[in-house]
């Protein structure tokens, strides 16, 4: 019954062709959904690095298999998002969405119970494979309602809702590694799971309507993302965003490590540090989409993010190779704050302006959005730990990378300088 209702208030307040009406009927529940959805990767995956060390010891694995739970946890949101995002073009948002929910809580449930190192990164890539959905759904929900600057303007709100998981999520892994072990930390997640579902049966309308469905099979949906890939501008604003992720994801993987390993903190403290981080990125989010959006380009704020992040890691390659002797833990975690915070600017901008290009097939250009950004971090994740777990230099070498190849992108396929992105949608395609 709550599913006739929402549906039918968005039918009696506009037709599937009012965007402006639909956002009208949705409200702000629903804008609290659509943060706990894009909130599950970093609840997924920030919830649990305190207790990275702990679970090295308590399965008898090394650092660098147990870092191989976050990689498969990330490498099957990756390819989840290829399958669930062509199925909601063609079948609507809610019932993938729902289906994705269920199998995450079932796997969440199920690697709390996990006897070996090898059963958990199995389960984790379900979980991962489920929760895809969640994030790929959620990106185009926001496409099917919002056009433009509001679109930009909307993706930085979520990132205000989504940025409190991984300022929280640590400092709740933290507590409960007091009460009870890491397993409790799954079944934290499971509830979490449990509530978020029941949440989209009952108050998520569905946002595609009938008509604008693709009812093609697999057959359609490749040649929908052959379409997308053909289209440099957006793929330059996907491998870009796939870069800038990478260079966060690399600071989620080697961070328990090198803050709690390599400079002595405690989990707690290292909660506390990420959480911090945590509030760079979202206030920067924030003065994004409260204040640049409308008044500066989204190309340019966007370029500057990714310089920033570049210059940090820069920083960051210096301190961690001894360059200006041992600055310690403050000099340190100065410049991942300043890496963080910039993907402020950099994260909510590139997805927004590559689904400016994408109307026609939201699902699947969400989809290859977030396939490219997981698999870009899932490949930089093992590599921060390629040296031991001694040494942060690894961990700022892959940054200063991904920095610099997504600024290559950025300049070279995107050529922000040959259009103006900064408030009107352009067709995939349109520039090639």
């Amino acid at each position: 019954m709550a599913e006739t209702q929402a549906e039918g208030q968005i039918r009696e307040a506009a037709g599937p062709q009012d965007p402006a009406a639909r956002r009208i009927a949705t409200g702000a529940l629903v804008t609290l959904i659509l943060g706990g959805l894009t909130a599950m990767p970093p609840l997924s995956m920030d919830m649990y690095l305190p207790a990275l060390p702990e679970v090295t010891d308590a399965l008898h694995a090394p650092a660098a298999t147990i870092q191989l739970t976050l990689t498969a946890c990330l490498m099957g949101m990756a390819l989840g998002q290829l399958v669930v995002g062509p199925m909601s073009d063609k079948w609507g948002r809610r019932r993938p969405l729902l289906a994705g929910l269920l199998v995450y809580v079932l796997a969440t449930a199920i690697c709390a119970f996990a006897p070996t190192a090898e059963l958990l990164i199995a389960f984790r890539l379900l979980q991962g494979l489920a929760g895809a959905a969640a994030i790929v759904i959620a990106r185009a929900v926001v496409r099917d309602l919002y056009d433009g600057v509001e679109m930009a303007r909307f993706f930085s709100t979520l990132m205000l809702i989504s940025g409190v998981a991984p300022v929280v999520a640590p400092l709740i892994g933290g507590q409960v590694l007091r009460l009870t072990d890491w397993r409790g930390i799954f079944v934290v997640l499971t509830v979490v799971g449990i509530a978020l579902t029941l949440l989209v049966w009952r108050s998520l309308p569905e946002t595609l309507a009938p008509g604008d469905r693709h009812g093609g099979g697999t057959a359609e949906a490749l040649r929908t993302m052959r379409g997308l890939l053909a289209d440099r501008v957006f793929t330059g604003y996907m491998v870009a965003g796939g870069f800038a992720f990478a260079a966060l994801f690399a600071y989620i993987s080697a961070s328990p490590f090198v803050i709690q390993e390599i400079y002595g903190a405690s989990p707690q403290t290292f909660s506390l540090l990420f959480g911090v981080n945590s509030v760079g990125l979202i206030v920067v989010g924030q003065i994004n989409g409260k204040l640049l959006v409308g008044r500066v380009s989204l190309d340019k704020a966007l370029g500057f993010g990714l310089v920033v992040i570049t210059l940090a890691a820069t920083a960051l390659l210096l301190m961690t190779s001894g360059v200006f002797g041992d600055v310690g833990l403050v000099g340190v975690a100065a410049g991942l704050f300043v890496l963080m915070s910039a993907m402020g600017l950099a994260m909510p901008n590139t997805n927004a302006l590559a689904l400016m290009r994408t109307k026609h097939a939201a699902g699947s250009a969400s989809a290859l959005l977030g396939t490219s950004s997981f698999l870009i971090g899932a490949i930089a994740s093992p590599l921060v730990g390629i040296a031991g777990e001694k040494t942060a230099v690894p961990m700022a070498v892959v940054q200063l990378a991904c920095g610099l190849a997504a600024i290559g992108c950025f300049v070279g396929l995107c050529r922000p300088w040959q259009r103006s992105t900064s408030t009107k949608e352009e067709p995939a395609g349109a520039d090639r």
